[in-house]
């Protein structure tokens, strides 16, 4: 692994209603935002987003900060994984528009449902199984995306995001660092599988030599 830093802090923060929220769902409610179908993204808020739509003010700044970050430019190749409907795809080929960005999402309702402009380079499937050759993206992203699967499936995901990047990785993932963080999140996490505290996933990331940059999403 490389360094903790967070790449998201220009996406704009809402207060969470974590304790509401907290006594309100329930494991049908977790059972349904699992399918990440229509519920997910464009249904109740206690199944998913309450809805997904795109907004200019939520990625730009943060897409920016990646491309400088990692000097991208027209001649990068990029994948998001868990792309969802390609929105921060679609930030990032307004700054580089000879760029090869590519996304992989579980959800065909996503992919159906993209935003126009990306659709054609959205790809249905799973982080532990990906598609593509060996050392073939200068940059592969993953935010809040790779704690949803199982564990062992977890630790395979990591490894094919270290096959497939030439050098460069980010990925984000749902963690605590004490036992309050560890109840908020315990409280708001809908679709997460493998979550745990930011050392644990530290050890997580050194037993399957992932070799990115990392941060943390904290339900607080």
């Amino acid at each position: 692994m490389k360094d903790e830093i967070n790449l998201l802090k220009f996406y704009p923060k809402s207060k969470r209603p974590i304790d509401e929220r907290g006594s309100k769902i329930t494991e049908s409610d977790r059972a349904i935002a699992r399918k990440f179908d229509k519920e997910y993204f464009d249904g109740d808020r206690l199944t998913g987003y309450g809805g997904y739509s795109y907004n200019p003010k939520f990625w730009t700044k943060t897409v920016r900060y990646f491309v400088d970050y990692y000097g991208l430019d027209n001649s990068s190749k990029i994948l998001d994984i868990g792309c969802a409907k390609g929105f921060m795809m679609h930030d990032l080929s307004l700054l580089l528009p000879e760029a090869e960005i590519i996304g992989v999402d579980i959800s065909s309702y996503a992919k159906e449902n993209s935003i126009d402009s990306m659709r054609d380079h959205i790809y249905t499937g799973s982080a532990n199984n990906l598609p593509f050759e060996d050392n073939y993206f200068d940059l592969v992203i993953a935010i809040n995306t790779l704690h949803n699967l199982p564990l062992i499936d977890c630790k395979q995901a990591f490894k094919e995001i270290n096959r497939v990047s030439k050098k460069n990785s980010f990925v984000m993932n749902d963690a605590w660092r004490d036992e309050k963080g560890k109840q908020s999140m315990l409280n708001w996490n809908l679709t997460a599988l493998t979550y745990m505290s930011c050392n644990d996933w530290k050890k997580l990331f050194k037993e399957v030599n992932y070799s990115g940059d990392y941060y943390w999403f904290f339900a607080e």
